[in-house]
């Protein structure tokens, strides 16, 4: 019936011939399946529709025209360009339990679903990435080829097979799609070349000595193919190779940010598409909030400060923002951009704006900035709830988000944002939670980093943070005032041992040197830097110079003094760090991608003194296992109270704790 009714408002704005809000923007949304989805504990009955829809753009709407390379697209005969993309949408089955609120999880390369929401939420994921291949199971987007073009392309080579003769050319920290096609195949017009750590120079290989082609099957220089490289010889996984040409036929990535902008303002405000298919949702939907980790917090950074939270009418999108464990922008809005890097040598990413108020630049002399400039102008910021970590600091180069380039001064936040720190936490805090004294359990560790998985989780404090946030937007209720380090406090410092007052824990390895340096990277004068947006003049890019860049200070015990700590961080087991230790055979000395550590407290008292450990073990801090029990549970019940923590999050860990072998005889 509600689809009827529906429909029949759709028919009657068109016979009045008023503009359909779906017009010229979402062309069609097929569901091609429904599925009652899993019951929830306390959630109303959902059902999950997927499909496909289908979208236009006017590269002449001033919405549309930061896209890069759109005017060069292929148009439809309306002028247009078009795309597509996958969604799921979970709504309640009995549209009176709906909440009102739209949750929109923006999907980690291609990664994402939706399922009932006990608060009766409606939830939605689509795809935005245009170079992850069509695959079930992932939420992707179709979208057009700019032919004829070209432009500087680049890609990284490293931990190959001993041996290996040939290598596909992908792109992308977790080499989520083939890379740019060479313009040419001629060696002598691209360049490749070899480093055996990133601070060492390039040694350039000589044109004769690789090929564009794949020796799988054929000795050098193996079959011509523009996807792959051999080299004479075979690759060395003692080094990292780089591999610079110009590359041709560009997709046009940034399409990415408008899919999600439409589909989201169909979502709340169409009520058909402009095939006349009813709006799953219409009527359902007042107040909407997006969030996203990691790559796909760097996402909506990048929406936001591009200026799409504000549909092709001027309406806004989104009512709230919560950018987790997102320490930098999206590199999608570049010719041949790469939306899934991880900070690692010559990648994008951190060189546009990074910061929520106005900051000016001077280091990298790029004026000043903030992300929400955009949508000040055009009234659409949303409330902002920003969580981060350790991590995110050591792994992922965050310190100038809060301290600029030169990290002389804390920068302010405005009133509509908020900030939390995650004390002590790998990328993303452990998957598992709980109480182990012998590192994540479902990551011991890491033939490639030296120190066990750090076990300190987040999820909890971040569940609470994001109900706090869907609050604010929907009745005003302000959450917990913004709780992260700062230079003013104290608790930001300098990379190294002695300014962060680390113990000395015997055997155990020191955070000097482990920072991943934050760069100023240089690719022209014709790229605009505070959007990080447009075709780079080279690549990869130049290192101008080496910023300075803030950590955390700690406590005797070697953990984090500031931001919002876990019950596990209040409660500890060991020292908990956002850095690691690379391996030996893996570029041995430096830190270990966004990975965080953990060094077990010694048991008891007569270990602690074997040693020489000066952090007090786990029987002179808790006794013995009821003493941990009750611990946890005072720590839960004082989060519970400053709004850190879900009730029900406080009894599961008090579960945990009494099941634990923490001090069991």
């Amino acid at each position: 019936m509600r689809g009827c009714i529906i429909r029949a408002a759709a028919l009657s704005v068109l016979a009045l011939g008023l503009p359909d809000p779906a017009q010229a923007r979402l062309t069609t949304l097929t569901v091609e399946r429904r599925e009652a989805a899993p019951a929830q504990p306390g959630a109303p009955a959902y059902e999950i529709l997927r499909g496909r829809f289908r979208g236009e753009l006017d590269p002449a709407d001033p919405a549309n025209a930061i896209i890069t390379d759109l005017r060069q697209a292929p148009r439809n005969s309306r002028g247009k360009v078009e795309y597509s993309a996958t969604f799921a949408i979970a709504l309640p089955t009995d549209p009176k339990q709906a909440s009102g609120v739209l949750v929109y999880d923006v999907p980690n390369r291609g990664n994402g679903d939706v399922a009932a929401d006990p608060e009766g939420h409606i939830r939605v994921v689509s795809g935005w990435q245009g170079d992850i291949p069509a695959t079930d199971g992932l939420q992707t987007a179709e979208v057009p080829v700019a032919s004829g073009l070209t432009g500087p392309a680049f890609a990284r080579f490293t931990n190959m097979k001993a041996g290996s003769r040939s290598l596909p050319i992908l792109v992308g920290f977790s080499r989520t799609g083939p890379g740019p096609i060479p313009a040419t195949l001629d060696t002598r017009r691209a360049r490749l070349f070899r480093q055996s750590a990133d601070d060492r120079p390039a040694i350039p290989v000589p044109p004769r000595d690789w090929a564009f082609g794949n020796c799988a099957d054929s000795p050098f220089p193996g079959t011509p193919d523009p996807g792959w490289i051999c080299l004479r010889g075979g690759f060395d996984p003692r080094f990292a190779y780089g591999l610079a040409y110009t590359g041709k036929d560009p997709k046009v990535l940034g399409i990415g940010f408008a899919a999600t902008r439409d589909l989201t303002a169909f979502l709340r405000h169409g009520t058909a598409d402009s095939a006349g298919t009813p709006n799953p949702a219409a009527g359902l939907v007042r107040w909407t909030v997006a969030t996203g980790t990691s790559q796909s917090g760097n996402f909506l950074k990048s929406f936001l400060n591009l200026g799409f939270n504000a549909d092709e009418q001027g309406r806004i999108v989104f009512d709230g923002l919560n950018p987790n464990i997102a320490a930098r922008q999206l590199p999608m809005n570049i010719r041949f951009g790469v939306p899934g890097g991880a900070a690692t040598l010559y990648e994008l990413g951190s060189e546009g704006t990074l910061w929520w108020a106005q900051y000016d630049d001077r280091a990298r002399r790029r004026g000043p900035s903030s992300l929400l400039d955009r949508c000040q102008a055009t009234g659409t910021c949303p409330k902002i709830v920003e969580t981060f970590g350790a991590a995110e600091l050591w792994g992922l180069r965050m310190s100038p988000n809060l301290v600029g380039t030169d990290a002389r001064r804390d920068l302010a936040l405005p009133a509509g944002v908020r900030r939390y720190y995650f004390p002590g936490v790998t990328h993303g805090g452990s998957a598992i939670g709980g109480f182990s004294t012998a590192g994540d359990p479902a990551f011991p560790g890491s033939p490639a980093c030296v120190m066990p998985g750090n076990p300190n989780p987040s999820a909890m404090t971040l569940r609470a943070l994001r109900k706090a946030l869907v609050d604010w937007v929907r009745s005003n209720r302000e959450p917990p005032a913004s709780r992260y380090p700062t230079l003013a406090a104290g608790e930001l410092v300098d990379p190294t041992s002695r300014a962060m007052g680390w113990p000395a824990i015997p055997r155990a390895p020191r955070p000097d040197g482990r920072l991943n340096v934050f760069l100023d990277y240089d690719v022209g004068r014709g790229f605009r830097y505070q959007d990080l947006s447009g075709v780079p003049d080279f690549l990869p890019p130049r290192i101008r110079q080496a910023l300075p860049s803030k950590v955390v200070r700690v406590d005797a015990d070697g953990n984090e003094v500031a931001g919002v700590p876990s019950v596990q961080a209040l409660v500890p087991l060991g020292t908990y760090t956002g850095w690691n230790v690379l391996a030996q055979g893996y570029g041995a000395g430096g830190g270990c991608s966004f990975l965080g550590g953990f060094i077990p407290f010694a048991r008891t008292r007569a270990e602690r003194i074997a040693a020489h450990d000066p952090r007090p073990s786990l029987q002179e801090r808790y006794r013995d296992h009821a003493g941990f029990v009750a611990r946890v549970k005072a720590a839960a019940a004082g989060q519970v109270a400053a709004g850190w923590l879900l009730p029900d999050d406080a009894a599961t860990l008090a579960e945990q704790a009494a099941a634990s072998d923490v001090l069991k005889d």
